[in-house]
């Protein structure tokens, strides 16, 4: 049974592009890593400052291989750096973030069409 993290981040208007690059810039980082099913970030439209970052993953177990792996852990330290004044100086673009954990009980898609 597959199962979705939702990492919800809270930024500030001012730091939203900031996040959207750092994103964009981490293209195939996750991707590539084994039970890896979907990717997505959910930009808010209104009535909230919180981002959406959608993964859904085979198993729990592959989720936490992927958080123990060096290219999760090569991702955070750069955020962490940044924070620290290095990199591009400009810290954590979220000022807050909660994890949502959540198993796919049904799913459905488009139905084809003859």
């Amino acid at each position: 049974m597959s199962v979705v993290k939702i990492n919800v981040l809270t930024v500030p208007k001012e730091r939203r592009e900031e996040l959207e690059k750092r994103f964009a810039n981490r293209a195939g980082m996750v991707e590539s890593s084994d039970g890896f099913e979907w990717f997505e970030l959910l930009r808010p439209v209104e009535g909230t400052d919180r981002y959406l970052v959608y993964t859904r993953w085979r198993s729990e177990e592959d989720y936490q291989r992927w958080t123990q792996s060096e290219a999760f852990q090569a991702g955070h330290a750069q955020t962490a750096e940044q924070g620290a004044g290095h990199g591009h100086g400009h810290g954590p673009a979220a000022v807050a973030a909660e994890l949502w954990s959540f198993e796919v009980v049904e799913s459905a898609g488009p139905k084809q069409q003859s």
